[in-house]
Parts: structure tokens; C-alpha cells; sequence
């Protein structure tokens, strides 16, 4: 899409926006994935979570998905990958249909859940359960795909036992772990978004979209530096969104920024080949709950931080404030 066509498609998306607002060492077992060359380019696949989403500060749901939709196709993404949650699509008109025009549209359909449980409040047998659930009604679908992602990133904190237990059950039912390997927090940024604009708020839809933009570049930079210092090289990477309304409005610029900096954006089918996904079943550290990248680096004995700065939502907050709402720091 040309310079003009991008343009034009942020200006409609700032107008809707403005009319509708006014670490252990890894043990001996570890398996060593094949690093064969490094590719000359960052690599990675967008991933959306919640779908379906609730209402956010400034499109109504129908809108918002017809936008992704539109953003993703100016934008050349061939294949992103949706995360289900199947119980949820009652509450929202339409949802299944929005459902079937992602897959229609080529993308990818998984497993989140079928109604967004955290691990730690379910006992081991109800969390299957709900896999399973929502398992049931996907894989019937085009585009379906055996991916899990679990709901907060949570695969069991400090709980051995429930951990292993859910990577049991993936694997008896040929699940893979849909893990992600970069984080930048878009949810905060949504809800940052709501909480404003019912306060009263003004934003400042420019300085936001920079500061979203900034952070997830930033993120993506970060975590490939700490994969290239547990692995020595660039593994396909995963980033985590979500199908919120920040980041629709924002996810064109977002992948300009990123192919800027000399990332391509692949489907995710190539990045859950990558020799670095055979990890997400075995890494074994303190808490398993973050990025894997985060996970590995632990196990391997790197020092934290392990993760992006802004994904401590305190620091996220002060920007958002600072910039988008332009209020001093007290």
C-alpha cells in the first residue's frame, strides 16, 4: 500500500477515534534445538488474543473487526493467528461471523480457552476441562489450528504439579503450547484508554499512537536481543496482541515501524515450526508464567530483567500520562 492509501487510513481511524471519544541454570536435560543459519532477517507473526474482545473506549465490535480485517490486508499480513474463547461469542452479536471471516480471510483459529479462566483460581481437572470445551467448537472450523495459548500467560506460576498436568493433557490431545516470545502489554494500553476516556479525559491520539508504536518496537528489539543471548540467534518470533481497539487503530503503523527496523512480518505456521517452539513443553524454571523467551533465559541462567520495561505497567502508566494526557508527574 502506498504512502497516500496509509495516510488516508489513519486519518479515518484518528477520526473515528476523535468523533467517538471528544532465572535457574538450564538442567542437563534441556534439549538443544538445531540453530542452523541465521536468518538474515527478524522474523515475526502476529498473534490476537480475547476474540471476542469486550467493548473498548473508541470503535463499536463490528467496526473494529472490519478494520483489523483491512488493516491486515493493506498491510500484506498473510496469515495472523486468533485465539478463541468460544463461550464468549454469545455475548457479542455477530462475533461468530467475525469468527469466520478472520479464517475467510486466511488467518488462523486457536485455543484460548472457552471462557478465559486464570489457571491458578481452577483446579488442574476444570482447567482441561475448559480446553476442552472450547476445543471441541474450533477444531471443526477452517483455518483451525492444535495451538493453546493460555489465558495471562499463566501455565501454573509456582505449581509444579498443575503445570505439568496441563502439559500432559496438551499433549495427550496433540495440543501445542501457542506461547509468545514478545510482550509489550497492548492490553494496558487499551484499558489506559478506557479509563480515560471516562474519566474525561482528552487524549492525544498522535502522542498515543507513538507511544504504542515505541513500545512495541522497542519490546520486539529487546526480546530478540535476549533470545539471541540464551540461544545465540534470532528464533521466529510471536507477538502477543489483542483484538482491542488501541490496537487496531494503531497495528498499521506498528508494522511500518517494525518492517523499518528490518523486521518481516511471517504467518505464524512458520513461526510455531521454529525449533525454538520444542522449549514451551520442557523448560523448567521457578515460575512458568511469561514469554518464552523469558523462560528460556531464566533456565539458562541469564540475569533478569528478562522482561520489556513497560511491560511493568507502573512505568507504562507514567507515560501514558505524561505524554497522552499530558499531565505532570507529581
Amino acid at each position: 500500500m502506498g504512502s497516500t492509501g496509509r495516510k488516508v487510513r489513519w486519518l479515518t481511524c484518528l477520526l473515528i477515534a476523535a468523533m467517538l471519544s471528544a532465572c535457574a541454570t538450564a538442567p542437563a536435560s534441556s534439549p538443544e534445538p538445531p540453530l542452523g543459519p541465521t536468518p538474515a532477517d527478524k522474523r515475526i507473526a502476529l498473534t490476537f488474543d480475547d476474540i471476542p474482545r469486550h467493548a473498548g473506549a473508541f470503535l463499536e465490535p463490528d467496526e473494529r473487526a472490519a478494520i483489523l480485517r483491512q488493516t491486515l490486508r493493506d498491510a500484506g499480513v498473510a496469515q495472523a493467528a486468533f485465539f478463541i474463547n468460544p463461550a464468549r461469542l454469545h455475548d457479542r452479536p455477530g462475533g461468530v461471523q467475525h469468527v469466520m471471516d478472520y479464517a475467510a480471510d486466511g488467518h488462523v483459529l486457536a485455543n484460548h480457552t472457552a471462557t478465559h479462566p486464570n489457571l491458578s483460581d481452577l483446579t488442574l481437572e476444570d482447567y482441561v476441562a475448559d480446553i476442552d470445551i472450547a476445543e471441541t467448537w474450533l477444531s471443526q472450523l477452517e483455518g483451525h489450528r492444535p495451538w493453546f495459548r493460555y489465558p495471562f500467560l499463566n501455565e501454573g506460576r509456582d505449581d509444579v504439579a498443575k503445570r505439568d498436568g496441563v502439559r500432559a493433557a496438551l499433549a495427550q490431545r496433540g495440543l501445542s503450547n501457542g506461547y509468545v516470545t514478545v510482550d509489550a502489554s497492548d492490553w494496558f494500553y487499551e484499558q489506559a484508554a478506557i479509563e480515560a476516556q471516562q474519566g474525561g479525559h482528552t487524549m492525544d491520539m498522535d502522542a498515543f499512537r507513538d507511544l504504542f508504536v515505541e513500545s512495541h518496537v522497542e519490546a520486539a528489539e529487546f526480546f530478540d536481543g535476549l533470545a539471541r543471548a540464551a540461544l545465540g540467534r534470532s528464533p521466529a518470533h510471536v507477538m502477543l496482541l489483542h483484538e482491542a481497539d488501541v490496537t487496531v487503530l494503531f497495528l498499521g503503523d506498528l508494522i511500518d515501524a517494525l518492517e523499518a527496523r528490518g523486521w518481516t512480518v511471517i504467518t505464524a505456521d512458520e513461526a510455531y515450526a521454529d525449533p525454538f517452539s520444542q522449549y514451551a513443553a520442557t523448560y523448567d524454571t521457578p515460575s512458568a508464567q511469561g514469554t518464552l523467551t523469558e523462560q528460556v533465559a531464566w533456565e539458562r541462567g541469564l540475569p533478569a530483567p528478562r522482561w520489556y520495561a513497560r511491560n511493568n505497567v507502573d512505568l507504562a502508566r507514567e507515560e501514558f500520562e505524561r505524554r497522552v494526557l499530558h499531565q505532570a508527574a507529581e
